[in-house]
């Protein structure tokens, strides 16, 4: 891509989904630990030869579709319309200003599509003006008449897998989509159509095969159990913490404020179910512990607030190809009483570290009146975690 090129990329994700089955728009389901239209909307906000993502939700989506792609860069969703082909119209008359130069056109429902594929789209809209991914058929297929009998066996060689992103040229897919919806002609079942009948000459790169489309409830059952198949080195890490207490009316307990007639002595805030989650992950991860990724020796640290180390720990997962498969965390302490709090503290750490509540656990346990803990000196903390990540040497 020139330095001066822009390209921008449409992510469609109007559509209602009926075919994938209950539970809402297919493209804000959970599939990995991840939200589709996140995984898909994420390939290309990080592409960096993409310079615009414009998404194109339903309205009454707005909501959900914030929360679901929460981080990622885009422009203000534009309002989806009855069609795919009345979607995307709306999605390219929202790029006008932007004056890209090429836009790639992807369906939110393939959330495995690569960098590489995209870097494809791009080469092939500078080279053709209009292309589209392309995968070889591998099953023979029949052509079937209205009484369910075969009519023909196409040759399967000249047969290909249309996919997304399909990339053109920025005026001239702009121009044919608007004359067809000036003609009124509105079943168009991708933009590769309307192209044709625009008359241009529509090329094909090489696609993907896992650039998959998600459609009935079976394909998210068999692309989750992909992924699980592909996080197959599973890691248990264990964490301890200790923080004695001094002077103060308040601590903080896995990222909640707890009112208290003492205070932590600490560098930081003294979370001690955090730090012990921090060291558990660390330790899945055989990445050192928290003191060497944040030393109290270094005074940035000084009163920090502890949900920043969680996060980071989890990003050293999530940079990793991993996922976070339980967390667990044990305090010991004879006041204040974890029980009313648990809750609370289980959907604060959800909150910090983009896990599931479902996955995290926060018990609590008295020492007995014995040693520090029960004589009130202090409070400590341990926790465990278990993670998946992929294989590797």
């Amino acid at each position: 891509m020139t330095t001066s090129q822009r390209t921008a990329a449409i992510l469609v994700a109007a559509g209602r989904g009926l075919r994938a089955g209950a539970g809402g728009p297919k493209q804000y389901r959970t599939i990995g630990g991840r939200t589709v239209i996140h995984r898909a909307l994420a390939a290309f906000a990080e592409h960096p030869d993409v310079s615009v993502v414009q998404p194109v939700v339903s309205p009454d989506d707005i909501d959900v579709f914030n929360a679901a792609v929460s981080g990622l860069r885009h422009e203000a969703p534009a309002h989806g319309g009855a069609t795919r082909q009345a979607s995307v119209l709306a999605g390219l008359e929202a790029l006008v200003p932007h004056k890209p130069d090429i836009v790639l056109i992807h369906d939110a429902a393939r959330p495995f599509v690569t960098p590489a594929v995209i870097s494809r789209a791009i080469q092939a809209a500078n080279k053709t003006g209009a292309a589209i991914p392309v995968v070889p058929v591998t099953d023979t297929i029949k052509e079937v008449g209205a009484a369910g009998d075969i009519t023909a066996t196409p040759e399967r060689a000249k047969l290909r897998i249309a996919q997304t992103p399909q990339t053109f040229k920025f005026d001239t897919i702009l121009e044919a989509h608007r004359r067809a919806a000036h003609d009124g002609l509105t079943e168009f079942t991708d933009d590769a159509a309307i192209a044709e009948w625009a008359g241009l000459t529509v090329a094909t790169f090489e696609g993907d095969v896992a650039n998959m489309k998600l459609t009935t409830p079976e394909d998210f059952v068999r692309e989750e159990a992909r992924l699980a198949a592909s996080l197959g080195d599973i890691r248990t890490g264990t964490g301890y913490d200790v923080h004695a207490f001094g002077e103060g009316d308040h601590i903080w307990l896995c990222g909640l404020r707890v009112p208290h007639s003492k205070g932590f002595l600490a560098h930081s805030d003294g979370d001690v179910g955090l730090h012990a989650l921090v060291d558990a992950i660390l330790g899945a991860l055989a990445d050192g512990d928290i003191g060497s990724h944040f030393p109290p020796s270094d005074m940035k640290w000084k009163g920090a607030s502890s949900d920043q180390f969680l996060k980071y720990a989890i990003e050293r997962v999530a940079a990793r190809g991993g996922r976070i498969a339980n967390l667990e965390v044990t305090m010991i302490c004879e006041r204040p009483k974890i029980g009313p709090l648990r809750d609370q503290m289980r959907a604060r750490i959800a909150e910090i570290s983009g896990v599931d509540i479902s996955r995290i656990a926060v018990k609590a346990t008295t020492s007995e009146r014995l040693g520090f803990t029960g004589r009130e000196e202090g409070i400590a903390a341990t926790a465990s975690a278990t993670i998946r990540l992929p294989w590797g040497v």
